[in-house]
């Protein structure tokens, strides 16, 4: 199989792999890689680069729909894109679903602590249970215990 292809390596240059340097360089070029080939896939998503060796362009989506129109399209966009400089090579383009990345949302502060109101309301609600369990599971929330 042939070596890997870098794109924005000027040739005859060799670089030391598995050391931070040259895959903080990777990552960066594939970056560039993205900003480039972005507009020219099907929109509206957001493709990112994985990789790029051996003449196979590995990007990612978060839209199932978009990947299969990508994938089933594929022909058309690997004869779009190796005309552009250092994809002359390209072959193949595989598509893999990338998971949204969703922050943990914080609980605001003024649901953490009920009224008194509230609280009255739950323990009498749990005087008139006659289940003991969902009595106890009452009076725990009216005193805001965990």
């Amino acid at each position: 199989m042939s070596e890997p292809s870098n794109v924005f390596q000027q040739k005859g240059q060799r670089t030391k792999t598995g050391n931070l340097t040259f895959l903080t360089t990777q990552v960066t070029q594939w970056t560039q890689l993205t900003k480039i080939i972005q507009p020219l896939l099907p929109q509206p998503e957001q493709w990112q680069v994985v990789c790029y060796q051996h003449g196979v362009l590995i990007i990612t989506g978060e839209n199932q729909a978009m990947i299969s129109q990508l994938s089933y399209l594929q022909s058309h966009y690997v004869a779009q894109l190796a005309q552009l400089q250092g994809l002359h090579d390209l072959r193949k383009i595989q598509v893999r679903l990338r998971h949204k990345v969703i922050a943990p949302q914080q609980p605001s502060p003024s649901s953490k602590v009920l009224t008194s109101e509230t609280q009255e309301l739950l323990r009498s609600a749990a005087e008139y249970v006659s289940d003991p369990k969902l009595s106890q599971a009452l009076l725990r929330l009216a005193s805001n215990k965990k």
